[in-house]
């Protein structure tokens, strides 16, 4: 049961966790690391790696895309970001580089008010599927239905519906709301959809069909969601409430499983392991794949938040760069803070467990054990 406390006479609040809270516990029995998978399948797509690269444009470019899934992966291109409203989206990139703090929120709502171009989505999805890697791109709530028939006969193979929050339940006197289960029923394509941070709001989503649920409030390192709109949910407790309603609608539905994939706070290899420890079945990089040399980002790191035109709910900050895209995903490493072969790490606590795979891992124990950051802790 979760924990209550009070905060003052008339109001009451749940304890939660995020990733920096929790600890595993090593187990009495331990593996070779050549003996343990972790591969990943969704749907009918199966995986070297439980990875998707998130739909942010200083992480992910068709070429981007292309590299992550050879390298084990599922890149996932923003289908309303700067490939599709641009030929050659080289100037943009480099303004928003350029850009000093104080001007960048500026420079992103500019840089991003061209047009999507139908065109565009077609080419760049054409591009990833000639590859023969898993095709996937992203469109938000607001412009799937605008978009979806041009990215469906561009070829993707899975489509993200991805927002701050996204419900299966949207109300609006204005325009006609995505209907999610009408949606996702007359598709051909499996169907990726959130971000959702409690139970109830990804037990209804679950209940559209989706294959797979996001778990986080997008944007990552890059977001104010908080700052801005008060709203935060730590992403321990997140991800476990949601494995929870994964349980439940698996016994609901008759044996219909749907994924959960950790979106927000997964920095480094620390962090994906305890998401799925958490319950998650993968993980969504953001800020973890924009550190590569090859991101467009160039060390740079912004989501969609942070372009709204009006109320912008995310920045853009500075990550650096650490390796290639393969050093961080598939080693080797020279780094001792987690940046580096993160498949390499999740492979070691797999081992150091005793468990064969990532979907074992998820029935490791777990301890509250907040990081100080010494060595002691």
């Amino acid at each position: 049961m979760s924990t209550e406390v009070e905060i003052g006479r008339s109001k009451r609040a749940l304890r939660a966790y995020s990733f920096d809270d929790i600890a595993l516990v090593p187990a009495r029995r331990t593996r070779d690391t050549s003996e343990v998978r972790v591969g990943w399948q969704i749907d009918a797509y199966h995986v070297d790696l439980p990875v998707m690269a998130s739909p942010m444009d200083s992480v992910m470019s068709p070429e981007t895309a292309i590299m992550v899934g050879r390298l084990g992966g599922i890149g996932v291109l923003d289908l309303e970001g700067l490939w599709t409203r641009y030929e050659d989206p080289t100037d943009a990139l480099e303004r928003i580089r350029r850009a000093s703090p104080s001007q960048a929120t500026s420079v992103l709502q500019e840089v991003y008010r061209a047009p999507v171009r139908p065109e565009l989505i077609t080419e760049r999805l054409t591009q990833i599927r000639a590859s023969g890697v898993v095709v996937a791109g992203r469109l938000s709530p607001a412009q799937t239905q605008r978009h979806w028939r041009t990215v469906l006969e561009a070829g993707v193979d899975l489509m993200v519906i991805r927002g701050s929050f996204v419900s299966a339940e949207h109300v609006s006197g204005a325009v006609e709301p995505l209907n999610l289960k009408r949606f996702i029923y007359e598709l051909d394509v499996p169907v990726v959809v959130g971000g959702v941070t409690t139970y109830t709001a990804a037990l209804h989503l679950m209940r559209t069909g989706a294959a797979g649920v996001l778990v986080g409030q997008g944007g990552g390192a890059s977001s104010s969601v908080r700052q801005v709109l008060g709203l935060h949910m730590p992403m321990a407790t997140a991800v476990a409430d949601v494995a929870g309603a994964r349980r439940d609608y698996l016994d609901e539905s008759g044996g219909r499983y749907v994924h959960v994939i950790a979106d927000g706070s997964v920095g480094n290899s620390g962090d994906v392991v305890k998401a799925i420890a958490c319950g998650a079945d993968a993980v969504m990089l953001g800020a973890a794949l924009a550190r590569a040399e090859e991101a467009p980002g160039g060390g740079y790191h912004w989501g969609a938040e942070a372009r709204h035109e009006r109320l912008p709910r995310g920045f853009r900050s500075y990550v650096g760069t650490v390796g290639t895209m393969a050093e961080i995903l598939n080693g080797p490493s020279d780094r001792a803070d987690g940046t580096l072969n993160i498949m390499g790490a999740l492979r070691r606590t797999l081992a150091t467990t005793g468990y064969a795979d990532v979907k074992e891992l998820q029935r490791v124990e777990v301890v509250l054990s907040p990081y100080a950051g010494s060595a002691g802790s």
